[in-house]
């Protein structure tokens, strides 16, 4: 019920069904007494031959919103802004489609998510952890886990930890 087409249709149903006020059904609906009586104006034959062209204008270019079809249509004899462009645009529900984003090739490379271990010592990963003792002096730990078995190889504990203590 997002649009006033449906909320009118909506509020003569619950009149036709129920029997109830129009104040009550539009109170119930959520909207405006006078949305009821205002009606919107007819599509002209103009208007609906360039919602036809629109929507054919969309298929051919996918990738092209409503600006691009704001320039085409005057260069196809439209007389037309852009603001009627865009609201005839989203009436009629066109959208340009995301972008899908490329797939990465997975093997040996430089990027560590794209090496994959085929036996084990062949690939090690280290990482850093830090904490903290009841004193409040940190610790921090150095982790060496083969990446094909999942292996710890090494845990090394100390308070300071520098690229000399790494490469040891």
């Amino acid at each position: 019920l997002l649009t006033p087409n449906r909320k009118r249709s909506a509020v003569t149903m619950l009149r036709e069904r129920f029997g109830v006020s129009e104040r009550r059904a539009c109170a119930v609906v959520g909207i405006h007494r006078s949305t009821m009586r205002l009606h919107p104006a007819p599509i002209t034959a103009e208007e609906a031959e360039l919602r036809s062209w629109l929507r054919g204008f969309s298929t051919d270019r996918p990738r092209w919103g409503w600006r691009r079809a704001a320039i085409a249509a005057r260069k196809a004899g439209f007389t037309v802004n852009n603001k009627r462009i865009r609201r005839l645009w989203r009436e009629e529900g066109l959208r340009v489609p995301q972008r899908r984003r490329k797939k990465r090739l997975t093997g040996i490379g430089t990027a560590v998510g794209a090496m994959c271990p085929i036996r084990p010592n062949v690939i090690w990963a280290m990482d850093f952890q830090f904490d903290t003792t009841a004193d409040g002096r940190t610790i921090k730990m150095l982790n060496v886990i083969d990446e094909f078995t999942r292996e710890a190889l090494a845990i090394h504990v100390d308070r300071v930890i520098n690229a000399d203590g790494v490469v040891d």
